[in-house]
């Protein structure tokens, strides 16, 4: 009955998004990019005589979890074609031109049919999930094949479905993985008191991954200009919630110190609004001119792909998603040792609550909370200091999860 309900699931989330697409800009490519899915797969591999290892991320910021161990795998074992596959939309349609990846592909829906095609024709000798992926059609098909598969930088809480009484058929999910490999202890002992034995804690990658971003962060001119040798308050991957929360402090702080402002999705009438919010002080970066930009006290991002080096010219950092479904990325920050803020939503994120403990991070619940940390913070360049050292400290006492992952995989795969 589980799998059945699963099945219908899958395919009811299908039958939505095709039903969305002509009012919806992410279902339509979500629909678009699986037609002929399997014919574009077939065309792609005809003629590939070299082994392929698969990494299948959700997004796009599980590409970027997964990044350094694609990056290191392939380094490691050169002979192996890189397939990359992408449930959603926010991920394939930045990095469909990955360099780093030979075949990249959205990953069609997930069927027994689908499943059994999909590995036929990739003939994969490994499979890796970044985080969240459990699809169940896929991960039988491997286990009926004999094929490792593996979850990376797993994390998991109590109230998921796995834990719960009703939750046989999402146990059986998880027994499917040939390991696992998890975030940290206690999702580990989550699993091993479900019977799951096949685990290691190694820990997160995108800490390897924001290491490696710092030390090749991109010098942006125009950001350069801009910041002429003023304070920067960068705000990152914010929602409209965010910036409810956030505009009445741009608008009292805006003489003390600059802001760039870095939305999570790219829509021109939120830009807008806070253009005339904030009237001639706020430029949008595709607008601005080197010559003329540091005239402005709000710089608004309406591209992808930059934050993580806006963070490098950063005093301080806001990092969104914590007043809506949860958290964005707090480590694209911590690495550059700012001061952050965000949101009360950030508890099912390790990192965050580390970072919260150790001083680093300080989540509100409002403006007046936000004015009154930034106020102390801003006036007490001893604690600044203090939480540079730490938050730095922390980014690289947690790196090396790639290494102890591909120290086990050496055991699956021979290198050819």
């Amino acid at each position: 009955m589980s799998r059945l309900l699963y099945s219908l699931g899958t395919k009811a989330y299908s039958l939505l998004l095709q039903a969305s697409a002509p009012f919806h800009a992410k279902a339509a490519q979500w629909v678009a990019g699986r037609k002929d899915i399997f014919e574009q797969i077939q065309n792609k591999l005809a003629g590939n005589t070299q082994p392929v290892a698969w990494f299948h991320c959700a997004s796009l910021g599980e590409f970027e979890q997964g990044r350094p161990l694609i990056e290191k795998f392939s380094s490691e074992y050169p002979k192996y074609k890189i397939l990359l596959t992408f449930f959603s939309p926010s991920g394939y349609e930045v990095r469909k031109n990955y360099a780093g990846a030979h075949y990249i592909f959205y990953l069609p829906q997930d069927s027994a049919a689908n499943a059994r095609r999909f590995v036929e024709l990739v003939k994969p000798k490994l499979a890796v999930f970044v985080k969240y992926e459990f699809w169940y059609y896929y991960l039988a098909e491997l286990h009926r094949r004999q094929i490792p598969a593996i979850s990376v930088s797993a994390i998991f809480r109590p109230s998921q479905l796995f834990f719960k009484p009703y939750g046989g058929f999402y146990r059986g999910i998880l027994k499917l993985f040939t390991h696992i490999f998890t975030q940290n202890q206690a999702s580990a002992a989550l699993l091993q008191n479900i019977g799951l034995n096949q685990i290691t804690v190694a820990g997160d990658t995108r800490f390897d991954r924001v290491l490696q971003t710092a030390a090749s962060v991109k010098i942006i001119p125009l950001v350069e200009q801009f910041k002429a040798g003023k304070p920067i308050f960068v705000v990152g991957s914010s929602w409209p919630q965010d910036m409810e929360v956030l505009l009445p402090f741009i608008k009292q702080h805006i003489n003390q110190i600059k802001f760039i402002i870095a939305p999570h999705e790219i829509h021109a009438d939120e830009l807008n609004k806070i253009v005339a919010y904030l009237p001639g002080q706020a430029i949008r970066f595709s607008q601005a001119q080197e010559a003329t930009v540091a005239n402005y006290q709000v710089l608004l991002i309406d591209n992808i792909g930059m934050l993580s080096s806006l963070y490098s010219y950063g005093t301080y950092a806001y990092i969104g998603g914590a007043f809506g479904k949860g958290l964005h990325n707090t480590l694209e920050a911590a690495v550059f040792g700012l001061p952050l803020f965000f949101g009360p939503t950030y508890l099912k994120f390790q990192e965050a609550i580390d970072l919260v403990e150790l001083g680093v991070a300080h989540p509100i619940q409002n403006t007046a909370e936000l004015t009154a940390i930034f106020t102390r913070l801003a006036t007490d360049a001893a604690e600044r200091e203090a939480i540079t050292r730490k938050a730095k400290n922390y980014v690289h006492e947690q790196a090396g999860a790639t290494d102890i992952i591909l120290k086990q995989v050496d055991q699956w795969l021979q290198k050819v």
